[in-house]
């Protein structure tokens, strides 16, 4: 009895022991404040004066800051918290007879606010969980947001036989054009997440400084910059392989839908190889590259990529990114390139995994970092425009551009 009594303090002191340096690791290794990547300018000053979550560390959730269990635990506990959020769809057909639904959050929101379009990851809609995040952080901040669904996604038949992909911007291209068309002198930001950040940072690119007449600022969260280096890591055993095959079947399930449900064929596409796609980069093989015309997916991967392409950009860009991200590793980020922009700020946390930046003890979705960083930008980027706008007014000789940033 003796030796037991002496074996419990053991136990006890070799767990204390445990703890503390889990606790020291935590401390040392996880709880940073995020690194701002930028180059000296008006654009960076901005950010500095205006964004003040950059300056305060992030500290990840305790007891689950692993890459993997950011990511996962993250999409967990937003469905979990976050009530569904109730739009006002819009049908909007395109020029070549496609059909896509652009869901407003903006009940309640003056018709003069405002307005961010937000563009969802791979197989991501207007009720994903991350947008509902984004969704509570616009309306504490006042402005109104419009989710772009892509083609076959968020309930709406797909019309034509063509889908969407990472390096094709020509419908949120029709979708840019249709909002400020019917929301003249409106101020227009644009988010995009994952994927969605690829297909805003390739319109942005593309478009250069015509751009800025359309779009006065844009947020991209968890880009695969270099999806080449991004889908390496992804396909890297066990977990995050695990992850990469659920997306794939995701992919897999909206063919198998719309081929079922909308009768439509895509030529020169061998449906059945497609549908036995395990990963991301065999469905785009077997049917993205074919799909938009590309030698390959190798030719698909390069044209997508965002990561060379920061020298383009003439709109004012944030983006957060996580070092650890599965989805991206570190050096797929384009930090270099970053050094040299003015129009593009990277902001990277050490930890955060993709799409997922829990934090404090018990993450709540409408609390969440991405949210507090879209409010914080998005909310000083229109104050400034307000300010701008009125120093026009009382002084007609000064020309002023709406997205220029002041020091």
């Amino acid at each position: 009895m003796l030796e037991v009594l002496c074996e419990v303090p053991k136990v006890g002191y070799g767990l204390s022991l445990l703890t503390v340096g889990y606790l020291v690791y935590y401390l040392r290794e996880a709880v940073k404040p995020p690194q701002l990547i930028c180059a000296e300018g008006p654009f960076r000053t901005f950010i500095e004066e205006n964004v003040a979550i950059i300056w305060s560390n992030f500290w990840p959730a305790f007891w689950c800051y692993e890459a993997r269990a950011q990511t996962v635990l993250a999409s967990i506990l937003r469905t979990i918290t976050l009530p569904h959020v109730k739009y006002r769809r819009e049908l909007l057909t395109l020029k070549d007879g496609g059909q896509i639904a652009l869901d407003w959050a903006d009940q309640g929101c003056s018709p003069t606010s405002p307005i961010v379009i937000i563009l969802p990851g791979l197989t991501g809609t207007s009720q994903s969980e991350y947008i509902r995040c984004l969704i509570a952080a616009s309306k504490k901040a006042g402005i109104r947001c419009v989710v772009f669904n892509n083609r076959g996604l968020g309930g709406v038949p797909l019309k034509t036989p063509r889908l969407y992909c990472a390096a094709n911007y020509d419908d949120f291209s029709e979708v840019i054009d249709h909002i400020k068309e019917t929301n003249r002198s409106i101020p227009l930001g644009a988010t995009g997440v994952s994927m969605g950040g690829l297909i805003l940072g390739n319109y942005l690119a593309q478009h250069g400084a015509s751009a800025r007449e359309k779009v006065n600022a844009a947020f991209i969260v968890s880009a695969p910059w270099n999806i080449t280096e991004a889908v390496k890591s992804f396909e890297k055993p066990y977990l995050n392989l695990l992850l990469n095959r659920y997306l794939a079947e995701n992919l897999c399930q909206n063919i198998r839908r719309m081929e079922s449900s909308n009768n439509i064929m895509f030529s020169d596409i061998n449906v059945e190889t497609v549908l036995k796609s395990k990963t991301i980069k065999e469905f785009d093989a077997n049917f993205t590259a074919k799909h938009f015309g590309y030698k390959d997916v190798d030719d698909y991967y390069e044209n997508a990529s965002l990561h060379n392409k920061l020298h383009l950009i003439e709109v004012p860009v944030l983006c957060l990114s996580a070092a650890d991200d599965p989805m991206q590793p570190l050096e797929g980020i384009p930090v270099k390139e970053a050094r040299k922009s003015k129009n593009v700020a990277l902001l990277v946390t050490v930890r955060g995994g993709h799409i997922g930046w829990l934090e404090g003890f018990w993450p709540l979705g409408e609390k969440s970092y991405i949210g507090k960083l879209f409010s914080q930008y998005f909310g000083s980027v229109f104050d400034e425009m307000n300010d701008i706008y009125e120093c026009h007014e009382s002084n007609d000789s000064e020309e002023l551009h709406p997205t220029s940033f002041r020091t």
